[in-house]
């Protein structure tokens, strides 16, 4: 009878031990609806980069390492101005350091990692010339206040196409106080802030290096795939329905991105901006 007992307890002992342990928690799933979202947004960038890398045949997509000190500058240039991401949406990233000279598309969203689309060469505003002004920075916001414009294609008195060939899209973002870049005192004055196109024969193979009087020069396979795709336009896409002076600035064969967006976001990474 005690040994009988003895087995019995020893039984009962296994099997408390066994209840004192804890449950196996199966993985916290985010709510389906979040999924959903997460999965649309990933498809949308994945589409946004494979349609980039095939109508801008020199963009770039940096490694790793690069794409998140871009990432970082986007959001820390943001935070200063007080701007929030609110919705999914493309960023234009433009770092005006002379070193690097480029623009980076810039998928951001309220929740989640953000990601680089792919990047491309620019001109910014060039130092050290009588009449040109340094790029400034900051963020700023592409409206339906102010009318974009398409280049004319013609040439000035020294044969350059300054906005590039007829047809190519101007974006306007309005007068913007600037760097007098050929004063050393830091004065300022006022400069009519543009990203155009530029003359194809002989700016554009200069792209990467400064040069511009204070706008963001981009190239011309640049300039058609924000423009075609809608990248700067969130707002004139909406207003076109029923505006038709709006309309006429956008191109009839748009693809306009689900993650349009409005906001240029101009950063120097030579002051950690």
């Amino acid at each position: 009878m005690k040994a009988r007992g003895g087995v019995t307890l020893l039984c009962l002992v296994v099997l408390l031990a066994g209840c004192a342990r804890p449950p196996v928690r199966a993985a916290i799933r985010p709510p389906a609806p979040e999924r959903a979202a997460d999965a649309a947004y990933r498809a949308e960038v994945a589409a946004a980069a494979a349609e980039l890398a095939r109508e801008v045949p020199r963009a770039s997509v940096p490694a790793p390492a690069a794409a998140a000190q871009w990432i970082a500058a986007a959001r820390r240039g943001l935070a200063a101005a007080g701007v929030g991401v609110t919705r999914s949406q493309l960023i234009v990233v433009v770092d005006r350091n002379p070193r690097v000279q480029r623009l980076c598309i810039v998928a951001a969203r309220p929740a989640g990692a953000w990601d680089v689309v792919g990047c491309d060469a620019v001109s910014t505003g060039q130092a050290g010339r009588r009449g040109y002004f340094i790029t400034p920075v900051g963020v700023f916001a592409h409206t339906t206040g102010i009318l974009d414009y398409r280049a004319l294609g013609t040439f000035n008195e020294n044969h350059i196409r300054g906005l590039g060939l007829k047809g190519m899209r101007v974006w306007d973002f309005g007068w913007r106080v600037a760097e007098k870049g050929w004063r050393s005192d830091g004065e300022t004055g006022e400069i009519r802030l543009l990203v155009h196109a530029t003359d194809p024969d002989y700016l554009e193979p200069r792209l990467g290096q400064t040069g511009s009087q204070g706008c963001v020069r981009i190239s011309a396979a640049m300039n058609r795939f924000l423009d075609r795709h809608g990248v700067l336009d969130a707002e004139q896409e909406a207003a076109s329905r029923d505006d038709a002076r709006i309309a006429a600035t956008l191109p009839a064969d748009r693809a306009p991105s689900p993650l349009a967006g409005e906001l240029l976001v101009v950063i120097d990474s030579t002051e950690g901006a």
